[in-house]
């Protein structure tokens, strides 16, 4: 009511920051369905040892270290879908320690100030580990997300993929910046 009695010129103002606030959320939203998609996709393009799940049958799981940007989409993406015979779960972790049967590691950009903390802990895990923390690659993580003039890309660091004995489809390598390893680009 109290919104009704102010000038026009206000009203307006209002309005024109409450729709701003509304796009930024969207943009947020839509940012996290696309990465939750290439999380999904990963599972096509990365070849994991056996030793990196607890058995043959076992499902090939995706973890969320830290605050869950995802909501529901993660789930979604993954609701009834197998690789190579092996059910696609997600899990959301409550420390580092709880990792041990990942094979994808999402850290949470609420995890950035303790990445060196976390990345000892779990760089002897056979996990592709993936983040959108500021200098993912360059502190040991293996796939970075940077989000860049509203398009979302990836930089792989060709050193840490192959320290964890994994292996990526040269599909992937094609549309990302690799750092590290041979032929590495900045």
């Amino acid at each position: 009511m109290a919104l009704l009695t102010r000038p026009a010129w206000c009203r307006r103002a209002v309005a024109a920051v409450l729709l701003i606030g509304l796009r930024l959320h969207a943009a947020a939203l839509q940012e996290y369905q696309v990465k939750a998609v290439f999380l999904f996709n990963f599972t096509q393009f990365v070849d994991w040892p056996a030793s990196a799940f607890a058995d043959r049958a076992g499902p090939l799981a995706i973890c969320i270290l830290g605050d869950d940007p995802f909501g529901a989409y993660l789930d979604d993406a993954v609701r009834g879908e197998h690789v190579d015979s092996r059910a696609l779960v997600v899990r959301r972790l409550t420390g580092a320690e709880d990792a041990g049967n990942c094979q994808i590691l999402y850290i949470s950009r609420s995890e950035a100030g303790r990445l060196d903390a976390i990345m000892p802990r779990v760089s002897a895990l056979r996990a592709l580990t993936v983040s959108d923390a500021r200098g993912f690659g360059d502190r040991g993580g293996m796939i970075g997300f940077v989000t860049e003039d509203n398009r979302v890309r990836l930089r792989i660091n060709l050193d840490a993929v192959r320290a964890a004995g994994l292996t990526i489809s040269s599909k992937l390598l094609r549309v990302a910046d690799v750092i590290g390893g041979p032929g590495e680009t900045r």
